[in-house]
């Protein structure tokens, strides 16, 4: 089964793929969208079709308290929206802290400032998806 994993942001969309066993995820790229959602949602969809995808693992920003703020309602909406338009399941995953260890881990590798920059949000999201695909594995 393979697997999408998206860190939803308000300027970039952070995409990594798993393999086609379901158990290794890996960076895809990073989308710049300027808060152009509907126009976002059409390079995810085209990217479900292309590589096969069989659900979508979206990272869920929740606050440390546990609350939903408005980042956390923007991933909602854009659940929703995505839900509508395909039949594979629409997954929202804690990410809590990923876009903080996807930096540590850029920075443990030596990236530089300007490389990290192009990234972090694809490392962010592969951290996202490996997450759900370990969890899952041990359910």
């Amino acid at each position: 089964m393979r697997y999408l994993g998206l860190d939803l942001g308000s300027r970039t969309l952070g995409i990594a793929v798993s393999d086609p066993t379901g158990m290794i995820a890996s960076s895809y790229k990073t989308i710049r969208h300027e808060e152009e959602y509907d126009r976002l949602l059409e390079e995810v969809l085209s990217i479900i079709s292309e590589l096969e995808i069989e659900a979508v693992v979206l990272g869920f920003p929740k606050n440390m308290n546990n609350t939903i703020g408005p980042k956390g309602k923007l991933s909602l909406e854009f659940q929703k929206k995505l839900q509508e338009r395909v039949s594979i399941p629409i997954i929202l995953q804690d990410e809590r802290l990923t876009t903080k260890s996807a930096t540590d881990l850029l920075i443990q590798g030596n990236v530089r400032r300007k490389d990290r920059k192009k990234v972090v949000d694809s490392v962010a999201a592969t951290i996202i998806l490996q997450t759900y695909l370990d969890r899952r594995e041990r359910e």
